[in-house]
Formats: C-alpha cells, structure tokens, sequence
C-alpha cells in the first residue's frame, strides 16, 4: 500500500507517464541515478491503469498531451485508483487554465518540459517529503488566476496555528520546513495538516492550496 508520509519510504515506487519513448528512457534515467526508487514506465494513462502491481506508486510524473486519455483526465482517474498517490505534471503546457485544472484536480506539483532535469530529480524528492514542486513562474500563473477570479469571503474557519500552517503549505514548504518555521514537531504539522483537509474538505496538497486561494484564506 503507498504511504504518503513525512520522510520517504526506504524505496519509494515511481511512475512515469510519457508517450515519447526517449524523454521516458531518460527521466527514468535520472530518476533510477539520482534517487533509490523503483521506476516504472508506461506510454499512456491507459498503460498504467491497466497495470496489476503489488507495489503501488508514490510519486507519478504525468504528461498531460498523452494519446488516448489526457494527463488531466489521468489525475483523476490515477487518484481515484490511488488516493494517496502524488502526482507532479511534468509537460510544455503552461497555460494558467491547465495549470489551474491540473492543480485543482489533485496534481500535487506542476513542471515544464523546459525545466533543467535536475529539477525534476529534486521535484521527486521534494514531493516525497511532503512538499508541492512548482516554478516560481508557475506559482505567479496561479495566483494571477485566483487573482482574476477575485476572493471571496472566507466561508471555512481555520484556527490561527492551522491558518499558519495553511499559509506554509501554500508558500511550498515542506512539513518538516513547516516544523522549523513554526518551531513545533513535524507529528504536529501533520495534525495540523488533516485537520485543514477535511475542514476544506479536501484529501489533496494541490486542492488544499487552490480553495486556500481561491476562500482567501491566506
């Protein structure tokens, strides 16, 4: 069963969902080099989905342009599968209503195809430890979204120490960064964390900070 957890697991399970044969060798490539994962790969959503497996995945670094089944279509359908699974959207689209779907649809972080790849062999460790992998490009996209939409009246009470942990988990700390920043253990920030999710009634990092900006709760 995956855990999603503070720390990684001592060999955390990788998926990559990527039609284009070379791009998929090399991120496998750089994952298998840079971090003790087990890596698997697939072409598409329906690949992967399709596949029976005693281990399931950690982290998935999802494409959105896929054949068949989009990635956007495909963080639904992973999550539903895998609800504790992380996903980081790693593609050439950067437009802020993709970008805004994506997240709110459980994406945990988004990167582009741009991106030097030692970013993404970071984004996979980041992830892991609890943390939402994004460009400070991407970050600018979706504030300006939330932006546009306007903010409205926060309808969800959060008490001031889960407002601080909210407001930390939106500036893409990790917990244990969160712990430091707030000087309290990082059991505590998990605590904290829960509670925030079923008060915005979410079960995803990704729809935790869309409602948190779109409520104005930060």
């Amino acid at each position: 069963m995956s855990t999603s957890s503070t720390e990684p697991t001592a060999t955390p399970v990788i998926w990559i969902v990527e039609d284009h044969e070379s791009l998929r060798d090399s991120l496998r490539e750089l994952v298998e080099a840079t971090t003790t994962a087990a890596v698997r790969t697939f072409g598409s959503c329906e690949d992967g989905l399709d596949v029976e497996s005693e281990l399931e995945p950690d982290v998935l670094i999802l494409d959105i342009g896929l054949p068949g089944m989009s990635g956007l279509e495909g963080i639904r359908a992973f999550k539903e599968r895998f609800p504790e699974l992380e996903i980081v959207m790693f593609t050439v689209h950067d437009e802020p209503e993709r970008i805004f779907e994506a997240i709110c649809a459980g994406a945990s972080g988004y990167l582009l195809k741009s991106e030097p790849f030692e970013r993404i062999a970071g984004a996979v460790e980041e992830v892991l430890r609890g943390g939402s992998p994004m460009t400070p490009e991407i970050a600018r996209l979706m504030l300006d979204r939330f932006n546009r939409l306007g903010a409205t009246v926060p309808t969800t009470e959060l008490s001031d120490r889960e407002r601080d942990v909210l407001r930390a988990l939106v500036d893409g700390l990790a917990k244990k960064e969160i712990a430091e920043r707030l000087e309290i253990s990082i059991h505590t920030v998990d605590t904290y964390t829960r509670r925030i999710y079923k008060k915005l009634h979410v079960n995803t990092l990704g729809g935790a900070v869309a409602k948190a900006l779109r409520e104005g709760l930060v």
